[in-house]
C-alpha cells in the first residue's frame, strides 16, 4: 500500500524531482521519465525522420544516453528540453549517416534557357565565393549562418538545435553577418 502511494506521488512529481531522484540512480523516476516523454520524444522524431522506422530506436537511445549522462544535467527542473534536445541531435545524426555526401561543387547546374554565357559565369563565381566564404567561417558561425539564413530557424530555434543560449546564437549570427559582408563585397 505504502509502495503504491510513493508510485502515484512520484508520477504526479513535477520534473525537477523525478529528475533529481533519477540523477541519484533511482530507476522508478527514471522509468517515470521515460513514460512522461516517450510520446512526445517519438512524434518529434517522426517529423524529423518523416516516419521512419528508425523512430523507436532513435528515442531508446536518446533515453540510454540520457542515464548514462544524467551527470551532465545542470538543473534537474529542465530535463524535459536536455532530453529533447539529446533526441533533436540522435536524429540528425542519424539523418546525416543515412544521406549520400555530395560535393555541391562538383554538381554543374543547367543554366537558364535566357541567360547569356557571361551571366551563368558570374553567377556561379557568385556561389563558389559564397561557398568559400562559408567554408571558412568557424563552424559554430557557419551552423548559426546556414539554419537562420537558408533554414529560416528563429534564434530560439537556433538556440534549442545547437543547445546553446539564444544570446550565444545571435552573437555568432551576427559575427557571421558580419564576415559575410566584408567577404562578398566585391558582389554587391
Amino acid at each position: 500500500m505504502e509502495e503504491e502511494r510513493f508510485r502515484r506521488a512520484l508520477e504526479q512529481a513535477d520534473d525537477g524531482i523525478v529528475a533529481g531522484r533519477a540523477m541519484d540512480g533511482d530507476v522508478e523516476a527514471f522509468a517515470v521519465l521515460v513514460r512522461r516523454y516517450t510520446p512526445m520524444m517519438r512524434a518529434y522524431t517522426q517529423r524529423m525522420l518523416n516516419a521512419s522506422a528508425d523512430v523507436d530506436d532513435i528515442v531508446q537511445e536518446s533515453f540510454v544516453t540520457a542515464w548514462q549522462r544524467f551527470g551532465e544535467l545542470d538543473d534537474p527542473s529542465k530535463v524535459k528540453s536536455w532530453l529533447m534536445r539529446i533526441v533533436s541531435r540522435k536524429a540528425v545524426d542519424r539523418i546525416r549517416a543515412a544521406r549520400p555526401v555530395v560535393d555541391i561543387d562538383s554538381i554543374d547546374r543547367p543554366a537558364p534557357l535566357h541567360a547569356s554565357p557571361s551571366a551563368v559565369v558570374e553567377v556561379r563565381a557568385g556561389v563558389a565565393a559564397v561557398g568559400a566564404a562559408l567554408r571558412e567561417l568557424p563552424d559554430a558561425q557557419r551552423e548559426c549562418w546556414v539554419l537562420r539564413e537558408i533554414g529560416g530557424y528563429s534564434y530560439e530555434e537556433i538556440s534549442e538545435e545547437l543547445g546553446i543560449p539564444v544570446s550565444t546564437a545571435r552573437g555568432l549570427l551576427a559575427r557571421a553577418r558580419k564576415y559575410m559582408i566584408v567577404r562578398m563585397e566585391e558582389w554587391r
